[in-house]
């Protein structure tokens, strides 16, 4: 462990979870209440968090929620995935709002017949994403929460796939919007892919149209995937990814490969499966092949070494070399989902231009038990790491050690900075959203 100290019409449900009537006035949130140690739980919602930090569960049982994003005015809009049968909303978007200072949502709304992953509020529109779409609705008008007009296509016709479908979502502050395209597969192995002895296909023809971040107008509907620019490519899922405040581009942590053991156990074992395929931060250059599927960042040599598919045995390097190095990298498996820099005043120096990274957990580190579940914070500065990553809140689990996923408490997948510098994050397995403040503000 590392530390430092096509258009989709709206279906509207609305509950008032306290009963309270018409929303207030909302020129601003009260930075001072959402700062106070008094608006947090006394076990801070289940949380651990450094000194100083404390966490109320703004509310809980949304459904399973993917990505979140917050608007000036304090309203908090949650991507809901698809779950037939789960708890909580059954539409795709559930709008929360706190009316009354406390750190805790006392009105919900849901709406949308789609369901996905990405979801971020830029000017005046609300962009939500499916696996095959990125729509969008205007933002309603005063206090009201559920959008009134209908949602419009921004780009549609992704590729249908099984594995690695979400669509994330970054914005700049020109009009551009960048879309991950996940990798079909674990490592273009074709027929043979996560089977022993798969061998890669070379090229990797999901080179094409997947496994690539694409970049597209923000402000121009109706559009399909060949409106919109590969921007860089050779990445296997990038369920995190944003664009960096300062102008230093588009950043991704990618999910590194699985299954190291189960295509070549001559050369690999299951523990070594379970630490060594790394999770990668990365500053994507225009233009740019990254390294998937010919390669792995391995954490035990410290470098990029061939997969199994392309001929690796865990020692050669070979056309690894050419590939750009990441920014930083992190432990096997634990599937980053969401990345965010931080921009508040509220949080202290050491987490001034610093990003979060919200990691999920993982599924293939057995016989090892399961790791991850926890947002973690890496500083930085400028396009560089600027030290080792901390462990920010963790405890979502609930159990350790954690020896299936699906023992798992809560797993952590999304994150937003609130307009007063707080922080919010969301989990996909009871649908609780989490607020961080730190009181001493």
């Amino acid at each position: 462990m590392r530390s430092i100290a096509a258009a989709v019409g709206v279906s509207a449900s609305i509950f008032l979870l306290s009963g309270c009537a018409e929303s207030p006035e909302r020129a601003e949130v009260d930075a001072e209440m959402a700062g106070s140690a008094e608006a947090c739980d006394a076990d801070n919602g289940g949380l651990t968090l450094p000194d100083g930090f404390c966490a109320a569960v703004f509310h809980e049982g949304v459904g399973p929620a993917r990505h979140l994003t917050v608007t000036p005015e304090g309203v908090v809009y949650v991507a809901i995935a698809q779950q037939p049968g789960g708890s909580g909303s059954s539409d795709g978007v559930v709008a929360l709002r706190d009316t009354d200072d406390d750190n805790r949502a006392d009105v919900m709304e849901s709406f949308g017949e789609h369901h996905g992953t990405g979801i971020e509020v830029v000017g005046s529109f609300l962009y939500v994403s499916t696996d095959t779409s990125v729509i969008r609705y205007p933002l309603p008008a005063g206090d009201a929460m559920v959008p009134t007009a209908p949602a419009e296509v921004v780009v549609a016709g992704f590729p249908v796939q099984r594995a690695h479908a979400s669509k994330p979502l970054a914005f700049d502050s020109s009009g551009s919007m960048w879309v991950t395209v996940g990798a079909p597969t674990n490592a273009c192995g074709g027929q043979t892919d996560r089977q022993s002895g798969a061998t890669g296909l070379d090229p990797c023809p999901d080179y094409e149209r997947q496994a690539a971040v694409w970049q597209f107008d923000a402000d121009r509907t109706n559009q399909t995937q060949t409106d919109g620019e590969r921007y860089a490519w050779g990445i296997r899922n990038a369920v995190a990814v944003a664009y960096h405040p300062a102008g230093d581009g588009v950043w991704v942590v990618q999910h590194g490969r699985d299954q190291l053991n189960t295509v070549d156990s001559a050369n690999f074992t299951a523990e070594e499966n379970a630490t060594r395929p790394a999770e990668e931060l990365l500053r994507l250059e225009e233009g740019t092949a990254y390294s998937w599927p010919y390669c792995f960042y391995d954490l035990e040599t410290n470098r990029r070494v061939l997969t199994p598919e392309y001929g690796g045995t865990g020692d050669e390097v070979g056309r690894c070399a050419d590939f750009p190095e990441p920014v930083a990298v992190y432990d096997g498996h634990w599937a980053p989902n969401d990345l965010l820099f931080y921009t508040g005043d509220q949080f202290p120096d050491p987490y001034q231009n610093g990003a979060f990274i919200a990691f999920h957990g993982s599924w293939n580190r057995g016989p090892l038990p399961q790791e991850g579940y926890r947002v973690v914070f890496q500083p930085l500065s400028g396009s560089a790491a600027s030290g080792e990553f901390e462990i920010f809140a963790d405890g979502f689990a609930g159990i350790s050690p954690i020896p299936s996923p699906g023992e798992a408490e809560h797993r952590p997948v999304g994150l937003a900075q609130g307009p007063d510098g707080s922080l919010f994050i969301s989990d996909s397995v009871q649908g609780t959203i989490w607020k961080v403040v730190y009181p001493e503000s």
